[in-house]
This record gives C-alpha cells, sequence and structure tokens, in this order.
C-alpha cells in the first residue's frame, strides 16, 4: 500500500467540523507564488497548479526513471494546499478575488532533497514542455493553529471563520496572523469537478495564547 498522508496524518488533513486547536510541524512542500483570482480561466493560478502537479507526479514516479532518491517510498501525492492574503485587508475579503496573493503549494515527502526538488524541476520542464521555474523548494513551520472542516462553497467560508474566531476568543486565544502566518486551505476536493456543495476544505488560522 502506498502511504498515503491524509491517512497517516488525519489530524493535519481530516479534523471535525468544529474548531480544534493543533501543532503543525514543519514540513516541506512545493510552492508557486502569484496573484489574482483563481476562478480565472487560463489564469496565474491555473498555471500553477500545471506547475504544482508536474513537478509533484515527476517525483512520484521517479522510481521508474534512472534517477534514485534515497530513501524513496511509494506515495499518493498529497491534496493541494494554499495560503492566502491580500494587502492591508485583515481576514479575507471573497468579494475581492482579483487582489488575493497566493501560495499555492503540494506537500513533499520528507526524503524529498532539494538536489531531488531541483532534478524533477529540470525533468518535468522537459518531459512536459512547461516551464516549471516559478517552483521553489519551501519549507513552512506553522506551529500553533487552530482548524476546522469547512464544507461547501469557498464563499460560504466567512461562516466558519466566524465558528473559529468565537472558539479562539472562549478558550483564550487570538489569530496571530502576519506576512509570514497565513490563512491556510487544504483542499481535499477536486474543485473543478466537485460541486460546490460538496467540498471540503481545511481551513486553518495561525493563533497565540493571550
Amino acid at each position: 500500500m502506498a502511504f498515503d498522508f491524509k491517512k497517516e496524518y488525519k489530524e493535519f488533513y481530516m479534523p471535525k467540523n468544529k474548531p480544534e486547536i493543533v501543532t503543525v510541524p514543519k514540513a516541506n512542500y512545493i510552492a508557486v507564488r502569484g496573484k489574482g483570482d483563481p476562478n480565472e480561466p487560463d489564469g496565474a493560478y491555473q498555471g500553477a497548479l500545471n506547475v504544482l502537479y508536474a513537478i509533484a507526479y515527476t517525483l512520484k514516479m521517479s522510481y521508474k526513471t534512472d534517477y534514485k532518491i534515497e530513501g524513496f517510498f511509494e506515495y499518493v501525492v498529497p491534496p493541494l494546499e494554499g495560503f492566502w492574503w491580500q494587502e492591508n485587508i485583515e481576514g479575507v475579503d471573497y468579494g475581492n478575488k482579483s487582489t488575493f496573493n497566493w501560495i499555492s503549494v503540494i506537500r513533499l515527502p520528507d526524503f524529498v532533497s532539494p538536489e531531488d526538488f531541483s532534478w524533477a524541476v529540470e525533468t518535468a520542464t522537459k518531459k512536459k514542455k512547461l516551464d516549471c521555474s516559478p517552483a521553489e523548494f519551501l519549507t513552512i513551520d506553522e506551529g500553533l493553529c487552530v482548524q476546522i472542516m469547512h464544507l461547501g462553497p469557498f464563499d460560504d467560508e466567512p461562516a466558519t471563520v466566524a465558528i473559529m474566531d468565537e472558539y479562539l476568543k472562549e478558550n483564550g486565544y487570538v489569530n496571530d496572523m502576519n506576512s509570514k502566518r497565513l490563512h491556510h486551505e487544504i483542499y481535499l476536493n477536486d474543485a473543478r469537478k466537485t460541486p460546490p456543495e460538496k467540498l471540503k476544505t481545511v481551513i486553518r488560522h495561525p493563533i497565540k495564547k493571550l
């Protein structure tokens, strides 16, 4: 059986639909940064996803090539994730998606080194005839966070975030979002193929104790 991050780390990928506090360990990601409306056809966000998946699957299938990654084991590509913010806006203004800044990421297994990542970028660029140079090897240490499973359309997230904020208030915590600690989403469905009402999205916010 291939290693599945969602099953092995359920506490980070499969929270309940009520708030819970977690300490998220440091992890490495394939990352592409950008700006603009994620729903724009053929826009920067869609291009970023193409790059992320090209590299992710090049690494996943590397064992079938001459390039051998030390410590490699077969695994399921982890779900797409995103870090989001807007300049001079506290929280998220869903009515103004064109102002979004984002870092789209897919988690890397710990055995993937920066050198392995560089090989995958070069290989994916050649094989897919796709410029994968915007991708970076990014280490993120989220630390103390509150998270919840949001069910339904992305535009309904404010109601779920309000539940998280109330939970923090009741338990002596506050949000700690800043330029380095960001609104984080993990997408458990493919939004292009899933009806909005059936979407499952982990929402995670950095926090600190009052």
